[in-house]
């Protein structure tokens, strides 16, 4: 198959969609709330009513909207419906023939969905993610073709680096430094992996990007494995994401029945195949050296690096490891240049983020924002502030981040901003809380989990953790000193240095975080100072 052939394929792919297209979201969380059963009503109620010759309903993925699903929209006129139940599917139909009904519509001019800039979540909630048919009929697969018959690999790495995009997956380590190191290894057997070893405690972006749209990270792997030299990639996928996990296996052999996948892809020398590889939801293994070791079959446990995997990674082999939104990325700056990526965006912070707007807030769900907008923007004007009193703080970058206070809210949301105000990206988890939480809580809720979390490989991480948890509930009973608090902050600082990889450095953020800015709250449960009687004089 030549370019000719692919975008001949995508035009007439895209001619096969009706006029009047129905799209009903099929993620995880819509179909916890019932949405294969709306969907199957649309269907049937468009065939009850006539409209089957112009009329269809398609299963798409996440529209983003969460605490509103199930979620229906009409693709030519952006209707869109909340809440849908599936007796409601009639009169969702009945509208779409041109009638009224009484149901609730969501705005798509609201704030949620205006301020928002899609490019890893551009095909989210408008293809079929189970049919690279409808990948290809909105230029899927086109960006892969373009940088092997129109680029070396070396100026592929170029454009990835100029483009100033970051790892998406915390660090934000400048991704084209990543690709340069592993593809200036000497020739030989490399390896591309995703981590897709999504674990922070709210947040569902990655798993969101591959329900939604699989063939987009697979494009992605493909152009990164020929930039790099690879010819063997693998997607790493926790378990508890089954729908994510079987979308992508249909991909993947959607793909080879393309030639898109495996050997001598579009009739040219580079042959590239993925395979799965099913996490058991360790939390550590997100960690890069630990995610290698259990797709090898080992513990997951880290390891000191240097080495990095990049020199030797997988089977002692240069391994090239980034997570999904960074290679979600990945095609859009190979179609539309590295300079208009590096447009979007701050000085340091280029393109976009996906955040889980999650927590005491009005509107949750996902969010694609360019990188810049403030705190204020994403919670007040997307997220609609909180239901019942007022903002308290917003957590960023899961157990690793930090608490971020109300009267910080014109923070930038970028990878500097965030970690001036002790705080960092992370993967994307935004939890608002209001003034009702306590904050001393919310750190003993993340150190509980960075203590059941840790592999026990490293001592500060493995007893430094459990003492902190301990404190923190010492604390919460009015049991502790003020030499407590004291001890417990300087044991946060031997767990943040002496920690062998990033789970134990960045565990006592939450903790450092609320004692920085909420600090009154934690001496509020400390013990009273013990009081001298009043005939306290000293005989002699």
């Amino acid at each position: 198959m030549d370019l000719t052939e692919l975008k001949a394929l995508a035009v007439a792919e895209k001619a096969k969609f009706k006029p009047l297209r129905v799209h009903c979201c099929t993620s995880t969380g819509c179909q916890a709330a019932q949405s294969l059963e709306v969907k199957n009503n649309l269907a049937q109620a468009i065939k009850d009513k006539g409209l089957g010759d112009r009329a269809e309903v398609v299963g798409v993925g996440c529209m983003g909207f969460c605490g509103r699903g199930p979620l229906v929209q009409f693709a030519h006129d952006d209707q869109l419906f909340e809440t849908v139940t599936p007796d409601q599917a009639e009169a969702i139909v009945d509208v779409l023939a041109g009638g009224e009904a009484d149901l609730i519509k969501g705005d798509p001019e609201h704030p949620f969905f205006s301020r928002q800039f899609h490019i890893v979540r551009k095909n989210s909630g408008n293809i079929n993610p189970d049919r690279i048919e409808d990948y290809i009929a909105v230029g899927g697969y086109q960006s892969l073709y373009k940088a092997l018959f129109e680029m070396s690999p070396a100026e592929v790495v170029a454009e990835i680096t100029a483009s100033g995009l970051r790892g998406r997956g915390g660090g934000g380590f400048p991704t084209g430094i990543k690709w340069a190191t592993v593809a200036k290894m000497p020739e030989g057997q490399k390896y591309v992996i995703c981590n897709g070893d999504e674990g922070d405690p709210g947040a569902f972006m990655d798993r969101s990007v591959l329900e939604s749209d699989p063939h987009l990270v697979l494009e992605g792997m493909a152009i990164a494995a020929y930039a790099v030299g690879a010819n063997h990639g693998y997607i790493y996928v926790r378990a508890e994401y089954p729908l994510a996990i079987q979308r992508l296996e249909t991909a993947i052999k959607q793909a080879k029945r393309y030639g898109i996948l495996g050997s001598q892809i579009f009739d040219s020398p580079f042959d590239f195949k993925i395979d799965i590889r099913i996490g058991a939801g360790a939390f550590v293994c997100g960690e890069e050296t630990a995610l290698i070791h259990s797709i090898e079959g080992k513990r997951g446990n880290p390891r000191p690096r240097p080495p990095y995997p990049a020199q030797d990674g997988l089977w002692h082999c240069p391994t090239l490891i980034n997570n999904v939104e960074t290679y979600g990325n990945i095609t859009a700056i190979v179609e539309k240049g590295a300079a208009w990526f590096s447009g979007i965006g701050t000085e340091k912070s280029k393109g976009t983020k996906i955040f889980a707007l999650t927590g005491k807030i009005r509107n949750n769900g996902l969010i694609e924002v360019p990188m810049g907008i403030t705190l204020r923007e994403i919670v007040e004007e997307m997220g609609g502030g909180v239901p019942d009193g007022t903002i308290k703080a917003v957590q960023t970058g899961g157990p690793s981040g930090g608490c971020i206070p109300a009267h910080l809210l014109d923070t930038p949301v970028d990878y500097d901003s965030l970690t001036k105000v002790g705080s960092m990206m992370g993967s994307g988890g935004m939890v608002v809380m209001d003034t009702g939480t306590s904050m001393v809580e919310v750190a003993q809720f993340y150190m509980d989990f960075c203590q059941e979390e840790s592999c026990g490989k490293c001592v500060p991480c493995r007893a430094g953790t459990v003492q902190l948890h301990a404190m923190l509930t010492r604390l919460l009973k009015k049991q502790a000193t003020l030499a407590d608090l004291e001890t417990m902050e300087q044991l946060c600082y031997m767990v943040k240095e002496m920690s062998l990889c990033g789970l134990g450095m960045t565990a006592p953020n939450p903790v450092l975080s609320t004692l920085q800015y909420f600090r009154s709250e934690y001496e509020e449960l400390l013990q009273p100072m013990p009081t001298m009687p009043d005939n306290h004089a000293l005989t002699v």
